[in-house]
């Protein structure tokens, strides 16, 4: 026996839906249908609502999750407030169909295709798809995968996400190096640059500075600050070191002479330069050949009866400037470069073709280029991700305006000796306008600095390597200002010799030289823009069309169906209820006392709460006794065969 309170429930409820199921007005029997399909209109446009406020949003946001999870809700909502008012209309089409003649068979077709998808397919085919009822059926089937397109709409891609903490970059317009003055008799001396310095020697006689494994990628050479995994910084101009090399071998023509020899491992050093050398006949790729003094760049000597004999020179590097007074070498101490003004150096760099002496025996042409480093701006454009710091130069300026020779010597004689006092007297000043138009000035670093930074190089060049039979290595002589017997060097590795890009060599050095310059402590910090990957909600509106098209189609289903049902009697609409297969199965008598009467306004279902029925197996439907007139009033449905 079920409790009371939930039969009264369940009944009051049943009351309630059956006073609207038998109302002759036709949208109070559809009155529960219509609001479904409203619920899921509803729920479909509040999911509408939360797309567009939650379009491009980041996910991290905790309002942004909470509003995912109402519109999943939704979504079910709405996908299952939609079957309501389909399956409904598929069951009153069900005893619509019946109105005429048709085959058993369909009742259970019908029946299952308001319960399910299998019943639903198989009602499709049943109708051909040339009944209302296949249209109900057909959306049956579709609401399946309403859910699935629900799903689709939103996606969480990732993205960049500007951060407020800014990222910061060194750059440098004026040039003051660190360090203690040192003063001689009041005036400054011209030590080296220590920083720079160290770049150069590094260059000089080795591969260079190597990038320092860091993470992912390399540690940058410049102090720069990415609070984040990446880092983007807009377009800048910096202070720093440029290199251009350019051929020259045109300059140089073979010859036999008798020439000064210069070049020899064991050449003295000092600044007396002017000393007289020795004499020999000398073969090879001459500078000047036809000049008073020709200069041997690569060769060797052909005279048996010296201790050098055997000596070849396979690579000699020579400044155009003097080495004791910074006289200017052909005009203005360039061959190539004329155009450039304050130039830190400008060398000829000759190499045999393979960097053996065997090259030079064969008379093969060297490798010669005139290399120069100059200051110059820097357009630069720079990011950071992931580790790996990356830059890029879009354009550079050089100062190229005409203007006197920055050099200049006085001869002075003291106590010991004679000698000459150079000066640098020009500061570096760089302006102009970038390709995008902006314009800068002010760049630059005074005369004394300049003068230390070309300091620098008076170890490296002029310098000149040499093999000696008696000698398996090639040994370079370098230091030649220094007086005294010669410094000399064995390289692992001779950046200045064949077969190594000596262009390529420069370049790397302009550029570990301006990541000091941008090091130093007269630089500026650059802010730039620091970002992190952040998960984002991303919606495709088109996923939308398929359940907004089952929503428009099942008002039409529903709508037609009101329609075509709403003269069917004054049985009110049944829909999915078995109440009718049952009523119509009991004993005529209980029939009668269901039908409606004409002194009784009460429905075949109001008077069918008051019945109460049993099912025997082998007696069919057996109705209580306590209803109606006939106190044992049965049927009895297929009586199982007594064998």
């Amino acid at each position: 026996m079920e409790p009371k309170s939930t039969l009264d429930l369940t009944q009051k409820i049943e009351r309630k839906l059956l006073a609207y199921n038998t109302s002759q007005n036709v949208f109070k029997r559809w009155l529960f249908e219509l609001l479904s399909w409203c619920v899921s209109a509803l729920c479909m446009a509040s999911i509408v609502a939360i797309y567009m406020y939650l379009k491009d949003e980041a996910i991290s946001l905790p309002r942004s999750n909470m509003l995912l999870t109402i519109s999943n809700i939704l979504g079910k909502i709405a996908s299952a407030a939609l079957i309501v008012p389909t399956s409904e209309a598929l069951g009153q089409l069900k005893w619509n169909w019946f109105h005429k003649s048709k085959a058993m068979w369909d009742f259970e077709i019908f029946d299952k295709a308001s319960r399910g998808p299998w019943g639903a397919v198989m009602l499709l085919f049943r109708t051909r798809g040339r009944s209302l009822a296949a249209l109900g059926a057909l959306l049956i089937v579709l609401l399946l995968a309403i859910d699935t397109f629900f799903q689709q709409v939103v996606e969480f891609p990732e993205r960049w996400a500007l951060e407020s903490a800014a990222s910061k970059l060194p750059v440098t317009v004026q040039y003051i190096p660190g360090g203690n003055k040192e003063f001689r008799e009041w005036i400054p001396s011209a030590n080296m640059d220590s920083d720079l310095s160290r770049i150069i020697e590094k260059f000089s006689y080795e591969n260079g500075s190597q990038a320092v494994p860091f993470g992912n990628g390399s540690r940058p050479d410049i102090p720069l600050s990415c609070p984040t995994s990446k880092c983007d910084w807009p377009v800048y101009e910096t202070l720093g070191i440029c290199s251009q090399c350019a051929d020259f071998s045109s300059y140089l023509k073979y010859d036999c002479l008798a020439s000064k020899v210069d070049w020899t491992a064991n050449t003295t050093g000092g600044f007396n330069l002017t000393k007289d050398f020795a004499i020999a006949t000398v073969c090879g790729y001459f500078l000047n050949s036809t000049a008073a003094e020709p200069i041997l760049m690569s060769g060797h000597v052909i005279d048996t009866n010296q201790s050098w004999a055997n000596e070849t020179l396979i690579m000699r590097s020579m400044p155009l400037t003097t080495l004791t007074t910074k006289e200017p070498l052909y005009g203005n101490g360039s061959l190539l470069f004329k155009h450039m003004r304050n130039t830190i150096v400008d060398v000829l760099i000759v190499s045999s073709a393979d960097g053996t002496p065997e090259s030079v025996h064969r008379r093969v042409p060297p490798l010669a280029q005139e290399c120069v480093l100059s200051w110059c701006v820097k357009t630069m454009q720079s990011s950071h991700a992931f580790g790996t710091y990356t830059e890029k130069v879009v354009e550079t300026h050089i100062n190229t305006t005409a203007g006197s020779f920055p050099w200049i010597g006085f001869p002075f004689v003291d106590a010991l000796g004679a000698g000459t006092d150079i000066f640098y007297l020009q500061d570096i000043e760089i302006h102009g306008s970038s390709l995008d138009g902006r314009t800068f000035s002010g760049y630059g670093t005074g005369n004394n600095t300049a003068l230390t930074v070309i300091q620098g190089f008076n170890d490296i060049f002029p310098s000149f390597t040499t093999v000696n039979n008696t000698f398996e290595h090639p040994v370079m002589r370098y230091k030649i200002y220094k007086e005294g017997p010669a410094y000399n060097r064995v390289l692992d590795f001779n950046p200045w010799l064949a077969p190594n890009n000596i262009s390529r060599h420069m370049e790397r050095m302009a550029v570990a030289m301006t990541n000091i310059i941008r090091s130093g402590p007269s630089n500026a910090m650059l802010a730039g823009e620091a970002f992190s990957i952040e998960t984002y909600v991303e919606i495709h509106w088109g996923w939308l069309s398929f359940p907004f098209m089952l929503l428009l189609l099942s008002l039409v289903f529903l709508v037609a169906t009101m329609m075509k049902t709403s003269k069917d009697g004054d049985l009110g609409a049944w829909k999915t209820s078995a109440m009718p297969a049952l009523i119509y199965s009991l004993p005529p008598d209980v029939q009668r006392e269901l039908s409606i009467s004409k002194n009784d306004n009460s429905s075949p279902r109001r008077k069918a709460r008051k019945v109460r029925i049993r099912l025997f197996p082998e007696r069919g439907w057996r109705v209580s006794k306590q209803f109606g007139k006939s106190p044992t009033a049965e049927i009895i449905r297929h009586p199982t065969p007594v064998a």
